[in-house]
């Protein structure tokens, strides 16, 4: 018993798409130094945003390529380099110097959020001293 919902369809083994490399293979991409601190600024701002792996997905870049340009960007190799410039590995000094700006960037965060809750427990105390103070000055009432 046959549906008259089937459609008969040709089968002439002919894909009618081209494939995913009908142009033949791709050359890889390259970025600029300038570019690369424009992406890393770009998706600093989409993950305050909670929005960094929708950016990462729409341009096609790799966490693992933001981890690799914020190590360059941190050392100094990004800045002051001219399209075409070969950006080459960190020397074990430019390494250092990155991971200790991390360190004091991460440091500094950790002292304003300390001074900010010290600040707080001092008016929360002057507060509390000026209660205890009103009660004590207040006098007891008696009924008559």
């Amino acid at each position: 018993m046959s549906s008259p919902s089937l459609i008969a369809v040709r089968d002439d083994s002919h894909m009618s798409s081209p494939g995913p490399r009908a142009g033949g293979p791709t050359s890889r991409r390259s970025f600029t130094p300038a570019q690369k601190l424009d992406h890393l600024a770009a998706y600093e701002a989409a993950i305050s945003n909670s929005g960094g792996g929708a950016y990462l997905r729409e341009q096609g870049i790799y966490s693992s390529q933001i981890t690799e340009w914020r190590k360059l960007r941190d050392a100094g190799v990004l800045a002051g380099k001219k399209p075409g410039d070969r950006i080459g590995r960190l020397t074990p000094e430019q390494a250092e110097i990155a991971r200790l700006r991390r360190k004091l960037e991460t440091t500094e965060r950790r002292l304003a959020r300390t001074e900010v809750v010290l600040t707080i427990m001092g008016k929360t105390q002057e507060l509390l001293e000026d209660l205890s103070r009103s009660s004590r000055d207040e006098r007891p009432h008696t009924k008559p």
